[in-house]
């Protein structure tokens, strides 16, 4: 049996589709699975588990042998996780039996309706993006799963983190701070993020991390947080690639960030963190399998209860003394969990 999956979204989104694909080989374990991810995941790859072989689509001219190679498998069912126009093409290419994708494809677009075959009542609206992605399973019959993410990292990610941790001497337990994100209304102000750096820096039971990606909205959030910052931080601003920082999160005591891919990174390796919500909603995105706090609105408590239905915060409405408290509770449950 040969399965084609479609993931062709962010890198948050593939890592949501890892308990799907785990259902899939859990299920059919000796089916050839293909999976097709956007450029952007490439970096990711190398710890995708459960799948036989990788295809990308880069959205240049380069694409035309992805065309080739999916349409010359041949393949028996097909998965789309994306469901856009590129996607509904290659799920015709493949020439799959069964094409299956959300209903929603049909009020969206009679056109790229044709490409799929079966059409599963589920809006992703209404779920957590990875039972949107188990439930698509259904007519393959593999809807049973865990609901957890998981990242296979190869140990070259360790070694590079290891590697990093000597060169900046980074002798005690870390937190590793990620202020960053591709989407400006997802930044926390500056100087909020300075004062937690402050309140932290002054713990001498612990190390400090600063990361970030690399894109320039990134870097000048990053160069207005340190010009605020009166403490010392261990600045790894772009010296990690992907995978070395998700191996640097792995072993972190916590991670703190915004709604971005290392919130979904330290899910996947089970990394205790605080996350500050703002215009998306945690119901669709919040960690499964790793202890979070998740900070929403102007209340100073975590969220606890989530619903499909809920307005656009600023992030401004997150208040320093909230992310502190956070943070405080969850470093004190992993003391206390050290000890007992």
């Amino acid at each position: 049996m040969k399965i084609l999956l479609l993931q062709l979204k962010r890198i948050g989104d593939l890592i949501l589709s890892t308990p799907a694909v785990a259902a899939l080989r859990a299920t059919f374990p000796e089916a050839q699975l293909t999976l097709v991810v956007s450029n952007e995941c490439a970096d990711l790859l190398p710890a995708i588990s459960n799948v036989d072989r990788v295809l990308i689509a880069r959205r240049n001219l380069r694409d035309l042998s992805l065309f080739f190679s999916v349409a010359a498998r041949r393949f028996d069912y097909c998965i789309d996780f994306t469901r856009n126009d590129r996607s509904a093409f290659l799920a015709f290419l493949s020439g799959a039996r069964r094409r299956v994708v959300s209903y929603r494809v049909r009020e969206q677009s009679k056109t790229r309706a044709r490409a799929y075959t079966d059409f599963v009542s589920i809006r992703m609206r209404d779920m957590h993006t990875i039972d949107y992605n188990v439930a698509l399973l259904e007519p393959l019959g593999a809807g049973d799963a865990s609901t957890a993410p998981h990242l296979d990292l190869p140990q070259m990610a360790y070694e590079k983190a290891d590697a990093l941790r000597r060169d900046w001497k980074v002798t005690k337990p870390y937190v590793v701070l990620h202020p960053g994100s591709a989407r400006q209304e997802k930044l926390w102000d500056p100087g909020r993020w300075a004062e937690v750096i402050d309140h932290f820096g002054r713990d001498n039971g612990i190390n400090l991390i600063l990361t970030s990606g690399p894109s320039p909205g990134e870097q000048a959030h990053i160069a207005a947080i340190k010009n605020k910052t009166h403490q010392q931080i261990i600045d790894l601003c772009g010296k990690t690639d992907l995978l070395t920082l998700a191996a640097l999160i792995g072993q972190a005591r916590l991670l703190v960030t915004v709604d971005s891919a290392p919130m979904h990174l330290a899910a996947a390796t089970r990394t205790p963190q605080v996350i500050l919500f703002g215009p998306t909603n945690p119901f669709h995105w919040r960690p499964r399998g790793s202890p979070a706090a998740i900070l929403q609105g102007d209340s100073v408590a975590p969220v606890t209860e989530f619903s499909s239905v809920r307005p656009r915060f600023a992030m401004s409405q997150i208040s320093t003394e909230a992310v502190i408290g956070a943070m405080d509770s969850l470093l004190s449950l992993h003391a206390a969990a050290q000890i007992s």
